[in-house]
């Protein structure tokens, strides 16, 4: 199979690679860039665990096909801290113990980033924004009270 040339902005940081049409942005970021906060769960978009930011907007990066994303930013969770400081939202889900595993967190987190911008004016809309995101553990009330947190709810 022909490989085709993809060129993006990951954290900040302008990537090129060579790739095959078939590949998907999870397996670019975990296999080609080494970025594992990525995670690959269900691999059917069921999940959320592989979530990340395209150009500030929250994807599954399993169900994008990778040269579909050419000269976007993708934005994973190696990439939301700034300047040594962790995002506002990562500092929460530690405060809240929004976690367990934490496999889920990195898609938590980057869905819930999305989500503020978007807007929330409640515990109910953060829930529903962030039901594509799956807790296995029974975190998700810490998860909304992270979130809410941030949202000064």
């Amino acid at each position: 199979m022909k490989t085709h040339v993809l060129s993006l902005t990951v954290n900040g940081e302008a990537r090129t690679l060579t790739l095959l049409p078939t590949a998907t942005l999870l397996d670019v970021l975990r296999d080609e860039l080494r970025l594992t906060g990525v995670k690959k769960g269900c691999d059917l978009g069921a999940c959320g665990a592989c979530t990340v930011l395209a150009d500030g907007k929250r994807i599954k990066a399993c169900l994008a096909l990778a040269h579909s994303y050419y000269g976007r930013a993708i934005t994973t969770i190696e990439g939301l801290a700034s300047g040594g400081l962790l995002h506002p939202l990562q500092d929460a889900f530690i405060r809240h113990d929004a976690l367990q595993c934490g496999y889920c967190t990195p898609g938590q987190i980057l869905s819930a980033v999305a989500l503020l911008q978007e807007g929330v004016d409640s515990r109910d809309a953060i829930r529903e924004g962030l039901s594509g995101n799956l807790c296995r553990c029974g975190a998700q009330p810490n998860i909304v009270a992270a979130v809410a947190e941030v949202a000064g709810l």
